[in-house]
């Protein structure tokens, strides 16, 4: 049986970093991270391998992040997906935010879960009760997605990159 501290040690980063990519707001975030393993000390730690652990630690924090989302729709907040990671320009992230949103709700968890918190395939299937083809389906139909909808902001963006090196290298060396 693992020890609940040596859970918290080992995936207390990546919960957090997970739940702030999902809610955008790391001070709920840090709330809901604490919540996780509050409710992983009051359970029974499942019998498995390390791996199955953390399958079963970040199955906890989307059962909260979903359950957080859906009381905050019933009473009438608004949910904004925010990537608090990365400088972009801001059209590149209201862009990012957008495509997120758009995603079906397990595909966005699939596609957070292996992007943010780095987890294998068959911890995303545990976690989200999927089969391995389906997570492996999901991943590649969000990635398709967001290629899609992203597709011209990053154009625009590396144009604009493109230019304003071009200027800087051109002149005006004072």
């Amino acid at each position: 049986m693992a020890d609940t501290e040596a859970l918290f040690a080992l995936h207390r980063q990546g919960v957090f970093r997970y739940l702030c990519r999902v809610l955008g707001r790391p001070d709920t975030a840090q709330d809901l991270t604490q919540e996780v393993f509050l409710r992983v000390t009051r359970a029974r730690v499942p019998d498995a391998d390390p791996s199955g652990h953390r399958a079963w630690v970040f199955k906890i924090a989307r059962n909260l992040v979903l359950n957080h989302l859906r009381d905050g729709a019933r009473r009438g907040q608004s949910v904004e997906l925010v990537d608090a990671a990365a400088p972009a320009t801001q059209e590149l992230t209201v862009a990012l935010h957008q495509a997120l949103a758009a995603l079906a709700e397990v595909d966005r968890d699939v596609f957070l879960l292996r992007e943010s918190a780095g987890l294998s395939y068959d911890e995303i299937a545990a976690a989200c009760e999927l089969s391995v083809e389906a997570v492996r389906g999901r991943l590649r139909r969000a990635r398709l997605e967001l290629r899609e909808s992203l597709d011209g902001e990053i154009r625009a963006a590396r144009r604009g990159f493109v230019s304003l090196r071009g200027r800087m290298s051109d002149g005006d060396e004072s």
